[in-house]
């Protein structure tokens, strides 16, 4: 059976002055004769990829496109239309990636992670919904600092994140919180790995461990009282809310800094406010 999308060895079934015909008497598709193998004959057995041409016929190719069947990669968006956009994947026709298919809006140009479907028209097309074929058997274990491609943001679960474009893992929501700069669909980011889960899926953190966290927090709130003269105009008895709008930390992010500098003698606490000691 030939199967579209997939790297597979078939057999020369016939030649013509064009090509060969591989397969079988029942069904084949043509390879043509620029990509035959010097000195091929019928029944000798090529490795090729099977995909369709610009008139929507089955046509095998010996070049390795930049993704098959089962596989996630980054390819090119070579052109937007009005149907969807079309990606660079190294064959004569590109891959076409319907706005369906977009987990957000793709510009010329982009490198956008992809997998391959096949459509109810049994044409090969690409969706960036990639998580069912993201591998979970790393070799990242805990507190492994790792990369990755964030695919998929959920308000309910967090960041989807492809690590190294091929394993996956997710930033749980609460992870996020105080951290949302950059945790957007497309963009790249350093992440730990702080849990690898019993199915080998990853869980990743975006902030450091806690007490490094807490010496980066208290030298930004250090940084923003002399910013604003020397006087935070809110103290860690303050909102959630206000806490997270002026400084991107969440409360109990916000209080463990506080307390630190309180600790060391570099801040005093006011009924309604943080203030730098002078002395």
């Amino acid at each position: 059976m030939i199967k579209l999308g997939e790297i597979q060895k078939l057999k020369i079934v016939k030649q013509v002055e064009f090509g060969v015909y591989l397969g079988s008497a029942e069904e084949k598709v043509l390879l043509p004769g620029k990509q035959v193998p010097e000195g091929a004959r019928v029944g000798d057995e090529i490795e090729v990829f099977v995909y369709k041409d610009s008139e929507d016929r089955p046509i095998a190719t010996t070049t390795r496109p930049g993704l098959i069947m089962g596989e996630v990669a980054k390819l090119r968006v070579a052109q937007l239309t009005k149907v969807g956009a079309f990606l660079d994947w190294g064959l004569e026709k590109d891959l076409f990636l319907p706005f369906k298919q977009q987990t957000y809006k793709v510009a010329e140009g982009d490198m956008v992670l992809v997998s391959l479907y096949i459509d109810k028209s049994s044409r090969l097309c690409a969706t960036m919904n990639v998580y069912d074929n993201l591998k979970n058997d790393s070799h990242y274990h805990k507190d492994t600092t790792v990369w990755g491609t964030v695919y998929e943001v959920s308000n309910s679960f967090g960041a989807f994140v492809a690590v190294d474009d091929v394993y996956s893992a997710l930033i749980p929501r609460k992870a996020m919180f105080g951290s949302l700069d950059g945790i957007t669909p497309g963009s790249r980011i350093e992440a730990r790995v702080s849990r690898v889960m019993p199915d080998g899926r990853l869980e990743l953190a975006v902030r450091d461990k806690g007490y490094i966290q807490r010496n980066t927090d208290a030298e930004m709130i250090i940084k923003l009282m002399e910013k604003l003269g020397g006087k935070l105009p809110f103290n860690d008895k303050a909102s959630p809310e206000l806490i997270f709008e002026r400084t991107g930390m969440s409360k109990a992010q916000f209080k463990r800094a506080v307390g630190k500098l309180l600790k060391e003698g570099q801040i005093n606490i006011n009924p309604d406010s943080l203030e730098l000691r002078k002395d």
